[in-house]
């Protein structure tokens, strides 16, 4: 009876957690230069384009919105993933160099290749993605360790981002165009944004949700996962890429965005435990809250001059580690 009472609880999270997304979307789309409410919004949804509010709806703010639920889902999946399979409470995209790469590549072609400034999404993609790759290639070794990949992860990440510290100082007349990718900013991001990131995001998270079961394996330890059968260096393999994928599309579009892949797996494992089963739908449905959430302060904050979400994410989602980290047995 108290696993079935259990099992309830977290459906009603779950639940709960559905309606916070949605709301939060919904106070996106209300809220900006212009209060929209939110009957007329439901209107413009439903497909009537005769209010005076329907472009700013439907060009400028839905697409903001949905790339915003998009980011946090790969971010928070991305995160959550590698905090499993690397069984490493730190470990977030940072690890495997995918926000690195993605950085060098985008901040070399905003500083010095501007004149190809429409190649930058899917340049800093490509980075992301050959960068995860180099780290896995540095840390195989008669298998992978994830303390190898830890480490290859941390090494080739510092060495990228001098390379970016070196590209602001040789570029420093241009630096100003580069703040946003640097801290992270959902400005400007249109429907074009959207159906490069919805593809990864959408295929990224249907197989990490089936591969939830095995995580919870390999949080048993690779000695127990292979006595039941488990290929562990397959599965870790797949999943880590998987991990690569999310935060790759994710960082390519709205730059170096940090603490989304840290910290809401880490709310959601308070939220729901650490059966991930449950934690990565939570970690989802977060992922969205926490980011148009942050969306909406960095608009909002100091209005009429917008924030880049980075700067609030980094505002409140530091004051949140710090307390897991004093607060967490085991960290």
């Amino acid at each position: 009876m108290s696993l079935f009472n259990k099992q309830n609880w977290r459906y009603a999270i779950m639940l709960l957690l559905v309606l916070l997304s949605v709301l939060s979307m919904l106070l996106g789309l209300m809220f900006g230069a212009v209060k929209i409410p939110a009957t007329e919004i439901l209107s413009i949804l439903w497909g009537n384009q005769e209010h005076a509010a329907y472009d700013i709806i439907w060009n400028i703010r839905l697409p903001r919105v949905l790339v915003a639920a998009l980011v946090g889902i790969g971010l928070a999946l991305s995160g959550a993933i590698l905090q499993g399979v690397l069984r490493n409470p730190m470990a977030d995209p940072h690890v495997i160099g995918v926000s690195s790469g993605a950085g060098v590549v985008g901040m070399a072609m905003i500083l010095a290749l501007p004149q190809y400034g429409e190649m930058l999404v899917p340049a800093a993609f490509a980075g992301a993605v050959a960068t995860a790759l180099l780290i896995y290639a540095l840390a195989w070794k008669n298998g992978m360790v994830p303390v190898r990949l830890i480490l290859a992860g941390v090494a080739v990440s510092a060495f990228l981002n001098s390379a970016i510290s070196a590209l602001l100082t040789f570029y420093s007349d241009r630096v100003e165009g580069a703040l946003s990718f640097m801290v992270g900013s959902l400005s400007g991001k249109s429907w074009p944004h959207v159906s490069m990131l919805w593809p990864y995001i959408l295929i990224g998270t249907a197989i990490a949700l089936m591969g939830s079961r095995r995580i919870n394996v390999i949080l048993l330890g690779d000695g127990i996962a292979k006595s039941l059968g488990m290929r562990v260096e397959t599965v870790r393999l797949l999943l880590i890429a998987t991990a690569s994928i999310l935060a790759a599309a994710s960082v390519s579009v709205v730059g170096l965005l940090g603490f989304v892949g840290l910290i809401v797996p880490h709310i959601a494992r308070l939220i729901v435990g650490k059966d991930y089963r449950f934690l990565l739908p939570a970690s989802v449905l977060l992922g969205v809250i926490v980011l148009e959430s942050s969306d909406l302060i960095a608009r909002l904050a100091f209005a009429p001059v917008e924030l880049p979400v980075g700067v609030v994410m980094g505002a409140l989602g530091a004051p949140f580690f710090l307390y897991l980290l004093r607060s967490a047995k085991n960290m």
